[in-house]
């Protein structure tokens, strides 16, 4: 009887440090030392991505288009006692996006993970009032700028065996948001550039993976849900009755960069409350 208990409290310890392991519970810092880009990530859910991947042991330098933004995110993460950086970056420039880089080179001596979560919406209404002006402006920034941006750290990720992109894409890439044509077309060819660059990287180990998030309360989604009638029908639209927080995209973005998704490149994980996301 009493080796019966001691073989059942071992396999109740070993049951309990599974269940641990498969949690995270017992798994501290998964991207230790990791250094990553955040492009975006003073407000919102480059913010939140910025906050869990800091948290989850990595060295982040966020940044934004403007100094008291990236000043503010820097000072608050900073207080929460995380590694964090920050440069002014707007990726549709050319010298920002070098900048972003060297930053990071030279505090922390490489690049491990980017995340790609700028993106501009200017226009809402009807996709053939769209003018050349706003396609180029769209397209530069949602769909270019990620190119090139993918583009500056492959060097400083190839350096150092190999690396991780996740590019922000939108659930607006599969089923389009009335009055944000444009918008909507950019998201679903950042689908497509995800699944080239996995391909094109593979070889240099870089996985390249896209996250599209649904209706997220954030400041730059607010035309879908600021009024009250609208959040409540997009609520009833969903099967998890609640519109997504950026919380709710930060834990899949560290998950994807970390050794855990080692087997995954090319693919996208949609976070939108059970919305259709099927093209």
């Amino acid at each position: 009887m009493h080796k019966a208990g001691l073989l059942l409290g071992a396999c109740v310890r070993s049951w309990k440090s599974v269940r641990m392991a498969s949690s995270g519970v017992a798994r501290r810092d998964p991207l230790a030392n990791k250094v990553a880009l955040v492009t975006a990530s003073t407000d919102g859910i480059g913010l939140a991505i910025a906050r869990r991947l800091a948290q989850d042991g990595a060295h982040v330098v966020v940044s934004s288009r403007k100094q008291q933004n990236v000043d503010r995110a820097v000072a608050a993460l900073q207080g929460e006692g995380l590694s964090v950086t920050g440069t002014v970056c707007h990726v549709g420039k050319a010298e920002d996006r070098e900048r972003l880089v060297t930053t990071a080179v030279k505090l922390h001596g490489g690049i491990d993970i980017l995340v790609s979560n700028a993106a501009v919406n200017p226009f809402f209404g009807n996709l053939m009032d769209v003018t050349e002006e706003v396609w180029d402006k769209i397209l530069d920034i949602n769909v270019k700028a990620t190119a090139l941006m993918t583009k500056a750290v492959v060097p400083e990720m190839e350096k150092r065996g190999g690396g991780s992109v996740v590019i922000v894409a939108s659930i607006a890439a599969y089923t389009p948001f009335p009055g944000l044509g444009a918008y909507n077309v950019s998201k679903t060819a950042l689908l497509g550039l995800g699944k080239n660059l996995a391909i094109e990287l593979a070889h240099s180990n870089i996985r390249v993976n896209c996250l599209a998030p649904g209706i997220i309360k954030t400041n730059f989604s607010q035309v879908l849900w600021m009024d009250k009638a609208r959040e409540e029908t997009l609520k009833e639209a969903l099967r998890i009755r609640r519109l997504g927080t950026p919380e709710d995209c930060a834990g899949i973005v560290s998950f994807l960069c970390s050794e855990d998704a080692s087997y995954i490149t090319g693919e996208t994980v949609t976070v939108a409350g059970g919305a259709p996301s099927r093209l």
